[in-house]
């Protein structure tokens, strides 16, 4: 253990790792969309992914104010219209929905009156609720009549979203802004057929409400000069955004000192997760397992009496499944790659897949 870990302890601080688990590669050659991702796929991961709105930042910055770049969303159109929640990092569950009439109308946006969801033409003009994550008064009514994209864009130029998923749906304080409005109010839950190029089922979009055209023959997703996203045929050429994984999934079982060893060998580490949005990366990685569980870069140690990750991160952030942060020796963590990708303390002889983090490679 380095001393400046010790150093930390004695202080009582945390030790956060501001990386991202991905680095985005600007190219100013213009290729169609099916050109940008075989010169992705070739030089580095693929086309580039957007988790959240900072990912939005950092690709906007990267390219300067320039617009019309390709990212790796497009849409198949093949009619496999997925429910999403417009707050990045959570998944859509089937089994706490709350449809007034089973969620089985042809559109693709949803409102909610009396508690229960509508699905409804995203094109109406509703009022909405937006979320707040950082103030403690969480929840935005906003008595203003909006598309369900002008409504996403405003909560998350003022506030964190739209607000999402079960648990702020079924919040009191939700319910009593909804109780005393009692009119139909965009929530932040929508469907698209819009698809990652690596196959990622981030939820995430940023389309701009006054430049997004769904047209049948605008199948591929690029940024404009807002940072924003439009869409347009495959076939232009553009500049594009490629991304560089710093994680890979390795699919042989392996007990946590040999996935450890096979990590620090190959590439760089056992992963190490430090907040919520790696937490999100890590888990796309985790789906794709064959084991039910993924080895993280996170053990106890007996001698030291806490919980530490190899890369010298204390647990700043943590995702614990329920009565499972209890210290043993001989205990080191896995997430689990299935439902919601909790952590769980496994004994070091179990074998599982695991996850390294590799070095960013340097190609232009």
């Amino acid at each position: 253990m380095q001393w400046s870990l010790f150093v930390l302890i004695l202080m009582g601080q945390c030790s956060f790792c501001l990386c991202r688990l991905y680095e985005y590669r600007f190219v100013e050659e213009k290729k169609t969309w099916d050109e940008a991702q075989k010169y992705c796929r070739d030089k580095y991961t693929d086309l580039a992914k957007v988790f959240d709105m900072t990912d939005v930042k950092r690709l906007r910055d990267s390219a300067g104010n320039q617009g019309g770049a390709w990212i790796g969303l497009h849409n198949p159109h093949n009619d496999d219209r997925t429910w999403l929640w417009s707050l990045p990092g959570v998944e859509f569950n089937d089994s706490e929905t709350e449809w007034a009439g089973g969620g089985n109308n042809p559109e693709n946006c949803v409102v909610m009156v009396n508690h229960k969801w509508i699905d409804h033409p995203c094109n109406h003009k509703h009022p909405f609720i937006c979320y707040d994550e950082p103030n403690q008064n969480k929840f935005h009514l906003i008595d203003e009549k909006k598309t369900w994209l002008e409504a996403q864009s405003y909560c998350r130029e003022h506030y964190t979203d739209l607000v999402s998923v079960p648990t702020q749906l079924n919040h009191e304080e939700l319910k009593k802004i909804e109780s005393d409005h009692s009119r139909d109010v965009w929530i932040g839950l929508f469907r698209d057929t819009w698809r990652w190029s690596d196959g990622s089922s981030f939820s995430f979009r940023s389309w701009d409400p006054e430049k997004f055209n769904d047209e049948s023959n605008k199948r591929c997703a690029m940024t404009v000069s807002n940072g924003k996203w439009s869409s347009d045929e495959c076939s232009h050429t553009k500049p594009f955004f490629c991304y560089d994984d710093e994680m890979i999934l390795i699919k042989e079982n392996k007990t946590w000192e040999q996935a450890l060893t096979y990590c620090r060998e190959n590439h760089h580490d056992l992963v190490s997760i430090t907040n919520r949005l790696q937490q999100g990366r890590v888990e796309e990685k985790a789906k794709q397992a064959n084991s039910p569980y993924v080895w993280l870069g996170l053990r106890y140690s007996c001698p030291l009496d806490l919980w530490f990750w190899v890369s010298d991160n204390l647990v700043c952030y943590d995702n614990w499944a329920p009565e499972n942060r209890t210290e043993d020796c001989d205990i080191a963590v896995a997430m689990s790659a299935r439902d919601e990708h909790k952590w769980f303390r496994r004994s070091e002889k179990e074998t599982h897949n695991f996850i390294c983090a590799r070095k960013f490679r340097n190609n232009k």
